[in-house]
This record gives C-alpha cells, sequence and structure tokens, in this order.
C-alpha cells in the first residue's frame, strides 16, 4: 500500500537547522509531484514548498524562501526539506504529500500524506 513516512523532526534552538526526509513506497515516486507541508495548533494547513517530478521546478512560500531548501531522490522514492535559520514562528507538524498534478502550494491537490514530523523551535 501507499506509504509516505517522515523523518527528523525535533526541538532546535532559534536559528538551528533541521533535516526533513519522507520515504515512500507503494506508488510511482518519480512520476508524482511532491510537497510539504505544515500545521500549527488552531490553524490551516499550509504549503511550504513543492518541487516536480524531476527535481528541477520548485516553489517556495514567502515565509521559508531562502532558509528552506527541497530536494528529491527519486532513485531512493524519498523526499528531503533541508531548514536553516529556523524561526519560532516555523513550529508545527510536518506533513509530505504527493500529487499527480503540480502541487504549487494547496493542500487540497494531494493525493496521498505522510503522518507528519514535529517541529519545535525555541527562542
Amino acid at each position: 500500500q501507499v506509504q509516505l513516512v517522515e523523518s527528523g523532526g525535533g526541538s532546535v534552538q532559534a536559528g538551528g537547522s533541521l533535516r526533513l526526509s519522507c520515504a515512500t513506497s507503494g506508488f510511482s515516486y518519480s512520476r508524482y509531484f511532491m510537497g510539504w507541508f505544515r500545521q500549527a495548533p488552531g490553524k490551516e494547513r499550509e504549503g511550504v514548498a513543492s518541487i516536480d517530478t524531476a527535481g528541477g521546478i520548485t516553489t517556495y512560500a514567502d515565509s521559508v524562501k531562502g532558509r528552506f531548501t527541497i530536494s528529491r531522490d527519486n532513485a531512493k522514492s524519498t523526499l528531503y526539506l533541508q531548514m536553516n535559520n529556523l524561526k519560532s514562528e516555523d513550529t508545527a507538524m510536518y506533513y509530505c504529500a504527493a500529487s499527480d498534478r503540480w502541487f504549487s502550494l494547496y493542500p487540497s491537490r494531494a493525493n496521498y500524506w505522510g503522518q507528519g514530523t514535529q517541529v519545535t523551535v525555541s527562542s
């Protein structure tokens, strides 16, 4: 069956870095657009970054531009999110998702979701 398993979350001080991974199986990963989304308590899920099937086109939310980098390894069916210079407002549950069409930053376009990994940034 389809699986997306996030890892790499944790607690970090402001200014620190984390690298999230999303290991996938059960679908044709290289044919799917991929994205990272996050949801803070009491807030709606929002798009963080997305990437096309080949990894050559990326989109970022304005709030993370210049600090986060999305990438993918199609040979390993794995998605990554490098997060640098973390801020307290980045605290949220982070989810990876797969879509058979271009995501942009719209969660509604997802076909599959992972269970999430928590990122907590203390100031």
